[in-house]
């Protein structure tokens, strides 16, 4: 069993750790997922500047990514519909209306120039063997942009999840280079499907923000649904709305889409409405408005770890500068390697070592000959001269020896020094360098990604409960017990909206805070019900009489309800042997207790008022009013002492207070 568990543990954390670190959450490298990773180098592998079936793409692709051409063909078109790294051709669905893409062998698709420019260096990129072991990939691609910024990414992984939202490119851009330049910056998401954003509370991509939809409400008669907010298509947007409508919630006619390559929803409002009316409604019972939390959680250095914007920003500005330096090393280690080819060359023609070797024998007699023909040579050769070296002039076509290719391999020397002294210059300004590249990249890309398409403002977020209409009448059933706004019998107590929150009080003094029900069991005798809002609860002060049940005597209390957990019941009597008498909201009365005839003492009343007593919390105990039996009680409002007194023993009229019978269970429904 030991044995079990501990192959367990160890099959769960290699899975776990695959899923973290291989498929849901993105590298900060290149910010690419694995599959977007593979469809590219697929694509780099594949490029000779023409189209490409996708179907032929996704065969290839598959050579590197062991799940299917499916999730292949799928991530394809969404990788290509953010138009940054890859050329499309044919349908590949709508962002906005959700419309799915044609089959793979219907579209076409190329790698972008772009793409080369940003990922592309064979000569830096680490690779791993595929998991058939019969190919190679890339663990990450030498990104110089941050791309998990510019595209975004969610994941769910074991124990972990991500959510980092789009930003737009060119901004993405001058953050890195406001960095380079030591300057500040603000860098805020811009989605392709446009609306308006509330980043307020965006705490630089840790926290969240708030979208909108682009209304035009000019026509009073009818509202034109122009952009939409990140992550919702047009046909969520209308199954909303219609949704709304079916609750009563909005009041239209109808609802029409004419979404082209522009989003146009036309909502037509019903009689009597209009436009500036309904707004608010529309951002809080619809996906017009949506509340977006964000979760910046990337793999850095080989661990999970949250990065916020200007983290991610910053470390991108220093990993550019770090592969640019290795570029244009690189770059100059291959144009040191052909200047020493070349200039071999040239002392081999110009000299005739060549001719050193027409009486020799053996190849190590040849290879002898050719060097010790260098050695007078040596101050003009970079480095020692080589088995390779000779071998490759061995090679040389009797043709190059002519005087016309002698000088044009003079002027390849002089091409070759001066791109080396501009290298050397670029690694001793490396900075400059990282900016220049900046301006090619805003140059090289596609000019519709330059202007910002959400449009960043302030705005609260609609509160369903501030716009929602009180026209459902709360009944209570008193036969039944039964309580909501879905009875058909029933005596109403007040108007109420599906998102009010009501106090209910029982009859045995149990009271509790639940959401406005359609049809809920209090039992027979509810002492009282009320909207539970604060402000009322405030200034609403119950006063409770109640009797111990032994001795009879008589407590009265005085409390506030303003604290509760919701669905949550509570007792308003002390713990004891005590019953609920009576339960008055009044603000101040008379109240008048007449005793029981007998026991050694006649009919009498004693009189006091509410204000008499103080108002405590809910769990305080009560202060004793009599030590005599009650029969009955009448209180008077001091506020109209004409009114004669009432008996009051409930609120209710029908309730024997001093009724000894269990409260009943729940009726069947």
């Amino acid at each position: 069993m030991a044995h079990a568990e501990s192959v367990f543990k160890v099959n769960f954390l290699e899975y776990a750790s695959y899923v973290i670190k291989d498929r849901a959450i993105p590298d900060i490298i290149d910010g690419l997922k694995p599959v977007q990773r593979r469809i590219l180098h697929s694509l780099f592998e594949m490029d000779d500047g023409k189209f490409h079936k996708v179907a032929n793409v996704v065969g290839h692709c598959m050579k590197y990514h062991p799940h299917g051409d499916a999730s292949i063909g799928d991530a394809l078109v969404n990788l290509a519909n953010m138009d940054l790294f890859i050329d499309r051709q044919g349908n590949f669905g709508n962002v906005m209306t959700g419309d799915p893409a044609a089959a793979p062998r219907y579209i076409e698709c190329r790698i972008l120039p772009f793409a080369k420019k940003v990922l592309y260096n064979p000569e830096l990129t680490e690779f791993i063997e595929s998991y058939d072991g019969r190919n190679k990939e890339p663990v990450s691609f030498p990104a110089k942009l941050p791309i998990v910024l510019v595209q975004g990414a969610e994941g769910i992984a074991v124990g972990m999840s991500t959510k980092i939202l789009p930003h737009n490119l060119f901004e993405v851009i001058d953050a890195i280079g406001a960095v380079l330049r030591h300057e500040a910056f603000e860098l805020f998401p811009d989605f392709i499907t446009g609306g308006l954003m509330d980043v307020s509370a965006y705490a630089d991509g840790t926290g969240k923000v708030l979208v909108r939809a682009r209304l035009n409400t000019k026509d009073p008669k009818r509202i034109i649904i122009e952009e939409l907010p990140f992550g919702v298509t047009t046909e969520k947007m209308i199954k909303s709305v219609e949704d709304a409508a079916k609750k009563g919630k909005l009041k239209i006619s109808s609802i029409n889409d004419f979404t082209t390559d522009q989003v146009n929803i036309e909502i037509v409002l019903a009689r009597n409405t209009y436009s500036d009316e309904i707004v608010d409604a529309l951002y809080a019972y619809t996906a017009c408005e949506q509340s977006i939390s964000v979760n910046p959680l990337v793999i850095h250095d080989g661990v999970p770890r949250v990065m916020t914007v200007s983290e991610m920003i910053r470390f991108h500005a220093d990993f550019l500068v770090q592969v640019l330096q290795r570029e244009l090393t690189v770059e100059k280690g291959h144009l040191l390697d052909r200047l020493h080819a070349r200039t071999l060359e040239r002392i081999f023609v110009e000299e005739r070592i060549y001719k050193r070797i027409e009486q020799k024998r053996t190849q190590e007699e040849v290879e002898k000959a050719v060097i010790s023909g260098f050695k007078p040579f040596e101050q003009q050769i970079a480095r020692p001269v080589t088995a390779e070296d000779v071998e490759r002039l061995l090679k040389i076509p009797i043709r190059r020896i002519s005087l016309f290719d002698i000088e044009k391999n003079r002027s390849e020397i002089e091409e070759i020094n001066a791109r080396i002294k501009e290298i050397e210059w670029h690694l001793s300004h490396l900075v400059d360098y990282a900016l220049g590249y900046l301006d090619e990249l805003r140059k090289l890309a596609s000019p519709s990604m330059k202007l910002r398409k959400t449009v960043i403002g302030s705005f609260k977020k609609i509160d369903v409960r501030e716009v929602a209409n009180r026209d459902l009448a709360l009944k209570y059933d008193g036969t039944n017990g039964y309580l909501g706004y879905e009875l058909k019998n029933g005596t109403t107590q007040f108007m109420v909206s599906p998102f009010d929150r009501i106090l209910v009080i029982q009859k045995e003094g149990n009271y509790f805070v639940t959401d406005a029900p359609e049809k809920l069991f209090v039992g027979k005798g509810m002492r009282y019900c009320v909207i539970a809002e604060k402000d009322l609860l405030e200034k609403l002060v119950f006063t409770i009489i109640y009797q111990e049940k032994s001795l009879k005597y008589l407590f009265i209390k005085r409390c506030k309800i303003t604290q509760y957990i919701l669905n949550r019941t509570y007792e308003l009597l002390p713990t004891g042997n005590y019953k609920l008498f009576t339960l008055s909201v009044l603000d101040d009365a008379r109240l008048t207790i007449v005793f029981k005839k007998g026991k050694g003492y006649k009919n009498l009343e004693d009189r006091t008022y509410f204000s008499r007593f103080l108002v405590k919390g809910v769990k305080a105990n009560g202060v004793r009013l009599t030590t005599k039996e009650a029969q009955t009680i009448r209180i008077k409002h001091e506020a109209d002492p004409k009114l004669p007194d009432t008996e009051e023993p409930s609120l209710f009229k029908d309730i024997d207070p001093f009724d000894d019978t269990p409260e009943e269970e729940e009726p069947d429904a």
